[in-house]
């Protein structure tokens, strides 16, 4: 087993974890992997380890990653501040933006 789907493997059991603790529903909380910075490889072996939900807060460095796993089953987050002039790009390319912080932008 790589280190990737090592420490997957481990989070995922610490989050089973703290559902029965807490009283949650079964499979009721899921990992965002952030992978901002990380290359397109890394995220590729965090797919075949089994995520599929991933962070990004930098737009540039983001689609490059988008359109290199285009094929791949990922759900995309954007979770970084916005600029006015991203947000279309932001729009078209992320399933869930986590940091609306101006209403104009929200528009």
């Amino acid at each position: 087993m790589n280190n990737i789907a090592h420490h997957l493997q481990t989070v995922q059991h610490l989050i089973r974890a703290a559902e029965i603790r807490y009283h949650r529903e079964p499979l009721s909380v899921s990992l965002l992997a952030a992978s901002k910075t990380h290359s397109v490889e890394k995220i590729r072996e965090a797919l075949l380890a089994g995520q599929h939900a991933f962070g990004e807060n930098y737009v540039q460095e983001s689609l490059l990653k988008i359109n290199a796993l285009a094929h791949e089953n990922i759900e995309w987050h954007f979770i970084g501040s916005i600029q006015e002039n991203k947000t279309k790009k932001i729009a078209e390319h992320f399933a869930w933006v986590h940091t609306i912080d101006d209403m104009k932008i929200a528009k």
